[in-house]
């Protein structure tokens, strides 16, 4: 009997074994098509008023591809349709990033049009500034979720009034939250989120940004997000299907490309978390 119940899973592991098969999977090579990062920040709380106004290129890639290729060969510049000045921005580093060449901080009520023309084909998308709420408050709390390792950070601010107001929170590391005012319209508004251990490793410093979006901004972002992730190396990656942002092909409409134009209000708050016992 004791040779009998040796044996048997020597039998079972070497049919398995043999039975094992190598399938390789054809995954057709699609077109690559332009990413526009374009979604610039206004920090308007700080004193002075500062911005975030640059615009990452990149190219998508096959799904099974580790690198994005950048795009540092372009020519990007914005209009402000207020008085048709330009603003030419430029790739120093040659990095796929195009800043500003001149300083600029964007202005209240005043629509703004973003050119991008690569390989001979010329995109453009228009946007205004979306004005935010102030971040009142951000602590660290000390409840946690199901694995009772998370870290809670407990968010506060005061929605504006008479509108409807949507919000993006970036809590660091490609994690965030997109809210609307549906239920809290000119109230105090108070909600909890939460790291986990995969997330962050304490202690450790955090910058948690909070923008003011558009509706449709807001819609494309949660679809975004979605479908890419939140940590898959941002929501502005190559993504399942192929989602429009506000950016259009002016030469050939059929080539669309990826990612959106937006202007937000952002206020930002660095906290410090610490492990708790």
């Amino acid at each position: 009997m004791m040779r009998k119940i040796y044996i048997l899973p020597v039998l079972f592991i070497l049919f398995f074994t043999n039975c094992e098969k190598v399938v390789t999977i054809d995954v057709p090579s699609i077109e690559p098509k332009l990413i526009i990062d374009a979604a610039f920040e206004v920090y308007f709380d700080e004193s002075p008023v500062s911005a975030n106004t640059v615009v990452k290129l990149k190219l998508s890639a096959d799904y099974f591809e580790d690198v994005i290729p950048v795009v540092a060969d372009a020519t990007v510049f914005l209009t402000d349709l207020s008085n048709l000045s330009i603003i030419n921005f430029s790739d120093l580093d040659a990095d796929g990033s195009y800043e500003p060449e001149t300083a600029f901080i964007p202005a209240n009520n005043v629509a703004y049009e973003l050119t991008v023309i690569h390989n001979n084909e010329t995109y453009k998308g228009k946007a205004s500034k979306i004005k935010s709420a102030p971040l009142l408050s951000a602590v660290q709390g000390d409840e946690t979720l199901f694995s009772g390792e998370e870290t809670e950070v407990r968010i506060d601010f005061t929605d504006s009034d008479f509108e409807d107001n949507y919000y993006l929170f970036d809590f660091t590391n490609n994690l965030f939250t997109s809210i609307e005012d549906r239920f809290f319209n000119g109230a105090d508004y108070n909600f909890s989120f939460f790291y986990s251990e995969e997330d962050i490793e304490l202690p450790t410093t955090v910058n948690i940004k909070m923008s003011g979006v558009s509706k449709e901004y807001f819609t494309y972002f949660r679809v975004l997000v979605n479908q890419s992730g939140q940590n898959s190396g941002g929501p502005f990656q190559t993504v399942p299907s192929s989602l429009l942002g506000n950016m259009i092909n002016m030469t050939a409409e059929e080539n669309f490309p990826l990612g959106y134009f937006h202007i937000s209000e952002t206020d930002s708050f660095s906290l410090d978390l610490v492990e708790k016992d």
